[in-house]
C-alpha cells in the first residue's frame, strides 16, 4: 500500500530539486499552477497538445510535498503512454525508474517504496479501488487526458465526485486538451455550487500549415490506396524544410502496409519507424532515441496513441489519414466491433498540432476541406457507443453502485441502461430481486466480471 509508515518515510528522504523546462508553455504559468492546486481540491487544466501537462504537473506536486502524505498518483488512458511519461519524468528529476517516479501497468509493476509519483494506466487505478474503496494510498490523483471519456475515465470521474466529500485531504487534477473543460469543472463543483477552478495552458507555439489532399492521382484523377497516398504525400514533403514526420494510421495492419510502401519508395538518409501498443518496450522507445549517424529524416507510423497519449520529439510534419479504430455496439447484431471510422473534427485538430512544437509545421489530411466541415466537432464518448451490460457488470464488479444515480459527467440513457440489465438477468450475471444489495451479481456474473473481454 503506499499509505504505510514505512513507505511515507522512505519517500519524505527522498527529496529532490525540481527544475522545469523553459521551453514549455506549462512551465511560464509554473507559479499560478501550484498556488491553485495548494488551495483548492479540485483543478481543472486544460491546454492543448505539447504544453508539458503529462510531464510538469507531477513535478508540481512533489515540489508542493503532496507526496509526504500518499502517492502522486497519475493515470493514462494507455500503457505506452504511463510507461513513457514515468521515464520521462523520472530523467528529468535524475533518478531511475523505479525509484522517485515509477509505473504500474498489467503484468509490469515498477513501484517502490522510494515512489513518490505513480503513473499508471486508469484501469489500474479502477483494479485498486476494489481493495482501498477511500483511496487512502494516495494524496493527489492526476486524471490525464480526460477529454478522451473512455468508460474508465468516465468511471474514475463519477467516483472521485463521489469519494472527495469523505477524503477532505484527496486532490483531483483533471487534465484535458481544450475540449469540454467547462462540462469538468461543472462536474466537479465546489461546496458553494461555482465549478472547479479552470487553468489554460497553451500549446503549439508555432503555426501549422494544413493542406487538404484527398487520395487520388493528380494526372489521371484515380483513387489511391492509404499506403499510395501517404507516399506521395512524402514525396511533397521532400521540397520542404527537412525534418522529421508523424503519420497516423487505423491499426497495426495499416501501419505495415504503410511501413512496407515507404521501403519500396527508396527514400534516400531515411528511417522509417512504427508505434504501436504491441510494439515490445525496446521498439517503442526507438522512437523518443536521437537518430542514428547518417539518418537524416525519421519517419514515425503511429496509431492514435501518438494524437494526446504522449508525444513524439522532433515532428515537423504530419500526415493523417483522417481515420481510427472507434469501438462501437451495435444494437442490431448485439456485437461490440472497432470498426475504421473517420475521426472528429477535435481528433484532427489534435493530430496537426503534433507538428508545430518545434517549428513552422505543415499537416497533409488526406481528405478534403468538405469532408473536415461534415464531421463532427468532438468524439463521442464511449458510454454513448458501448454496450450498457459490460458497462453495469463492471459497476456491479467494482462496487460503485446503482448506474442511474452513479454521477456520470454525461449519464447514458435510461432505456439503454434498462436493456443492459435485461440482457444481464438473461445470461443469468445478476440476480433481479438483489438489485438493491451487494449480491446482486451472481457467481456466473463474477466470472463474466473478470474475463479480459
Amino acid at each position: 500500500m503506499g499509505g504505510t509508515g514505512d513507505n511515507l518515510a522512505a519517500r519524505s528522504d527522498s527529496r529532490h530539486e525540481v527544475t522545469y523546462p523553459e521551453s514549455l508553455p506549462i512551465s511560464e504559468r509554473r507559479q499560478e499552477i501550484l498556488d491553485t492546486i495548494r488551495d483548492n481540491q479540485v483543478v481543472v487544466i486544460a491546454g492543448e497538445t505539447g504544453s508539458g501537462k503529462s510531464t510538469q504537473l507531477p513535478k508540481m506536486c512533489l515540489e508542493l510535498g503532496l507526496h509526504e502524505t500518499g502517492w502522486i498518483g497519475h493515470t493514462q488512458p494507455r500503457r505506452i503512454a504511463a510507461r513513457s511519461i514515468a521515464e520521462r519524468v523520472s530523467e528529468e528529476l535524475g533518478d531511475e525508474i523505479g525509484g522517485l517516479v515509477g509505473y504500474k501497468v498489467r503484468f509490469t509493476d515498477k513501484v517502490s517504496k522510494k515512489t513518490a509519483i505513480k503513473t499508471m494506466t486508469d484501469g489500474v487505478l479502477l483494479a485498486e479501488m476494489q481493495h482501498d474503496r477511500s483511496l487512502s494510498a494516495y494524496s493527489v490523483i492526476i486524471i490525464d487526458e480526460a477529454h478522451e471519456r473512455s468508460l474508465n475515465i468516465d468511471f474514475l470521474l463519477g467516483y472521485l465526485r463521489q469519494l472527495l466529500g469523505r477524503r477532505r485531504d484527496l486532490k483531483v487534477i483533471v487534465t484535458s486538451a481544450t475540449i469540454d473543460t467547462e462540462r469538468f469543472a461543472k462536474h466537479f463543483a465546489q461546496p458553494d455550487g461555482s465549478p472547479a477552478p479552470i487553468i489554460e495552458v497553451s500549446g503549439r507555439t508555432y503555426p501549422v500549415e494544413v493542406r487538404y489532399r484527398p487520395p487520388e492521382d493528380a494526372e489521371t484523377g484515380e483513387s489511391l490506396t492509404q499506403s499510395e497516398a501517404i507516399v506521395e504525400a512524402i514525396y511533397e514533403l521532400e521540397n520542404e524544410t527537412p525534418g522529421d514526420v508523424l503519420v497516423f494510421c487505423a491499426g497495426e495492419r495499416d501501419i505495415r502496409e504503410a511501413a512496407d510502401a515507404l521501403g519500396d519508395a527508396k527514400l534516400r538518409d531515411t528511417e522509417v519507424l512504427p508505434l504501436f501498443g504491441r510494439l515490445s518496450a525496446a521498439e517503442q522507445h526507438r522512437v523518443f532515441e536521437r537518430k542514428r549517424q547518417g539518418i537524416q529524416r525519421r519517419i514515425v507510423i503511429a496509431t492514435n496513441v501518438a494524437e494526446t497519449s504522449l508525444t513524439v520529439p522532433g515532428i515537423r510534419y504530419v500526415i493523417d489519414p483522417g481515420v481510427a479504430r472507434i469501438s462501437r455496439y451495435s444494437n442490431r447484431t448485439k456485437v461490440q466491433r472497432l470498426p475504421i471510422e473517420e475521426v472528429s473534427q477535435a481528433s484532427a485538430n489534435q493530430r496537426s498540432g503534433r507538428c508545430g512544437r518545434v517549428a513552422d509545421g505543415v499537416a497533409i489530411r488526406l481528405y478534403s476541406e468538405a469532408n473536415y466541415e461534415n464531421r463532427p466537432e468532438f468524439t463521442e464518448p464511449e458510454i454513448t457507443r458501448t454496450n450498457l451490460a459490460s458497462v453495469i457488470l463492471q459497476m456491479a464488479s467494482l462496487g460503485l453502485g446503482d448506474m442511474e444515480r452513479f454521477p456520470f459527467v454525461e449519464a447514458p440513457e435510461l432505456r439503454n441502461i434498462r436493456d443492459g440489465v435485461a440482457l444481464l438477468e438473461e445470461l443469468d450475471a445478476v440476480d433481479p430481486d438483489g438489485a438493491n444489495t451487494k449480491r446482486w451479481l451472481t457467481d456466473i456474473g463474477r466470472d463474466l466480471a473478470r474475463l479480459p473481454i
